[in-house]
């Protein structure tokens, strides 16, 4: 029980994008917005930008399971692993 206390469910937010001059919505949790706002400010880029940069690279149909992909590997990349 006491477990359950700790977990937190992560909210998940949907917003729309603009990839390519057209807008679509994206739904991801608090966490990767953050995690993927802090990735475009270090690349001087929107995160309208990056997301354009991973729908053209992606290997998955999902665009938000590719974005969580991304930001994973970008995170372990800066970790060395």
């Amino acid at each position: 029980m006491a477990q359950r206390k700790l977990r937190q469910k992560s909210k998940v937010l949907k917003r729309s994008v603009v990839i390519n001059g057209r807008k679509t919505s994206i739904s991801l949790e608090q966490d990767f917005w953050m995690a993927l706002g802090e990735i475009a400010a270090t690349q001087n880029a929107s995160i309208s930008e990056v997301v354009t940069v991973i729908d053209r690279d992606r290997k998955h149909d999902n665009l938000s399971s590719a974005i969580r992909l991304y930001v994973l590997d970008y995170y372990r990349q800066l970790a060395g692993k």
